[in-house]
């Protein structure tokens, strides 16, 4: 279940450079690649001859050429050639909204008449000097929102993560959970406590001294459809925390793009954008490492959950506090997709 009139990122540049993508966005088979002005661009991924894959093709002159017999698509869906071949008759296939923007291609899988570029979300961290993305992408076997679940509820930190971001004061200091509009918001603060592994490597990193008491903050905000913004960070004890000055701060956004592929399976375009150090590439790339790896356990997890789940379907779940988030985040989607789904009345 997932609505389609909206943004999804489907892709980097890099993963469409030197050839077109296939790629299944909310089970629609599209194919991505850059047209003649260079611009990204989404087709089925479907050749109106025998249908066969375009992403098995290339691109020429910024036309998507089939790798089957040659046929030539335009960015518009409608064929433009084929050697030999009068294709006036060809009937068109569907071609996706795109949007290249923050460093990622974004789709827009519903109905194109719909797609608006206004509606596309922005972040303080994209674009600017003052911070750093580094990121990555998994391909994880699972229901999209049990991506959301986990990343609404950081308790399973102290056990998942343990050697890295997790610890007990996580589960020890209550969180706050409320909406804003169509937005989830969760936060906890913890004070005077010591910094976990991953923290202390950052805060030495960033110049300060990863054995004085700090106060942490995780701050998440859900944004439909799917995506997960987390403000992360320890300051010195006693300065503010959250809002304490950068120089007592070693302080991050954790980047969570959820993009569904089918029912069961997903892309999972994770991230960290800091405000520390940004120009220094050396520092991006360890966190980058470091980042997978937590993310590597989330992905066991999750993946491990959907079986059960697929096994054992007439289970009842239990629902407690610490799931708030995920529960506010699951009836925005509802709410979304059913408004899609509802019948259109004609007078």
């Amino acid at each position: 279940m997932f609505p389609k009139n909206t943004w999804y990122v489907a892709c980097t540049p890099d993963d469409m450079a030197d050839k077109p993508l296939g790629r299944q966005i909310c089970g629609e088979r599209m194919v991505f690649y850059r047209n003649a002005d260079g611009q990204a661009s989404a087709l089925e991924d479907f050749c109106p001859h025998r249908g066969a894959p375009l992403s098995l093709g290339r691109v020429c002159k910024g036309q998507l050429v089939c790798g089957y017999h040659g046929l030539e698509m335009g960015c518009d869906g409608r064929t433009r050639s084929m050697p030999g071949q009068k294709v006036e008759r060809f009937a068109a296939i569907r071609a996706y909204p795109t949007v290249e923007r923050h460093g990622f291609i974004w789709v827009w899988p519903g109905d194109a008449a719909q797609a608006d570029v206004a509606l596309l979300p922005e972040f303080e961290w994209s674009g600017s000097p003052e911070w750093a993305y580094g990121g990555g992408l998994y391909h994880i076997a699972c229901d999209y929102r049990l991506m959301i679940d986990n990343l609404m509820d950081l308790t399973h930190e102290t056990y998942v993560h343990a050697t890295s971001i997790g610890q007990p004061e996580i589960d020890e200091t209550p969180c706050e959970t409320r909406r804003d509009g169509d937005q989830v918001i969760l936060e906890r603060h913890m004070e005077g406590i010591g910094a976990p592994p991953f923290w202390q490597m950052a805060m030495r990193m960033n110049g300060m001294d990863p054995t004085q008491k700090v106060d942490r903050w995780q701050i998440c905000r859900f944004s439909p459809p799917s995506h997960v913004m987390i403000d992360v960070g320890v300051a010195v004890a006693g300065h503010g925390g959250f809002d304490a000055p950068l120089e007592f701060k070693t302080s991050a956004t954790v980047v969570d793009f959820i993009t569904p592929e089918t029912e069961q399976t997903m892309w999972y375009f994770w991230g960290l954008a800091r405000r520390f150090k940004p120009a220094d590439p050396e520092l991006t790339g360890q966190i980058r490492e470091g980042q997978g790896r937590i993310f590597s356990e989330d992905r066991e997890m999750l993946e491990r959950q959907q079986r059960n789940l697929q096994t054992w379907p007439q289970r009842r779940l239990m629902t407690l506090n610490i799931d708030a988030g995920g529960a506010h985040a699951r009836r925005i989607i509802q709410r979304m997709v059913a408004a899609e789904q509802a019948p259109v009345l004609v007078s």
